[in-house]
C-alpha cells in the first residue's frame, strides 16, 4: 500500500493567540519582508481571509497576492493586515556586535 501524504500547512497548527504570536515573532526575526508577508498570510488563512478582507477593506484576491511571499506589498498594506490581526508594527534597534577580546 503506497504511503499517502498531504501538503504541509502551517495554518493548521496556529490554534491559539499564543501560537500565532510566536509564529509572527519568529518570522519577524529575519528582517525579510517577504517572510513576514508570507507569515501574515498564513495567519490570515488560519483566522479567515474573508473576515480579514472585510476588516482591512482589501479584497480577498489582493490579500492573497500581497501575502503569498512572492508579492511586494506596500508597508501600508502590511500595517493594515497586522492591525486587523491584532499586531502592531515596530522597529527595534539591532543588537550591537561587540568585538572579540
Amino acid at each position: 500500500m503506497p504511503l499517502v501524504t498531504r501538503e504541509y500547512d502551517s495554518a493548521r497548527y496556529l490554534e491559539n493567540d499564543e501560537a500565532i504570536a510566536e509564529y509572527i515573532a519568529a518570522a519577524s526575526e529575519s528582517g525579510d519582508p517577504h517572510e513576514l508577508a508570507m507569515a501574515l498570510g498564513v495567519v490570515a488563512k488560519a483566522r479567515g481571509v474573508t473576515d480579514l478582507a472585510r476588516q482591512t477593506g482589501l479584497t480577498r484576491q489582493a490579500l492573497y497576492k500581497a501575502l503569498n511571499g512572492d508579492g511586494n506589498p506596500e508597508l501600508g498594506t502590511i500595517a493594515k493586515v497586522a492591525d486587523a490581526l491584532g499586531f502592531k508594527l515596530s522597529l527595534v534597534p539591532k543588537p550591537i556586535a561587540r568585538p572579540a577580546a
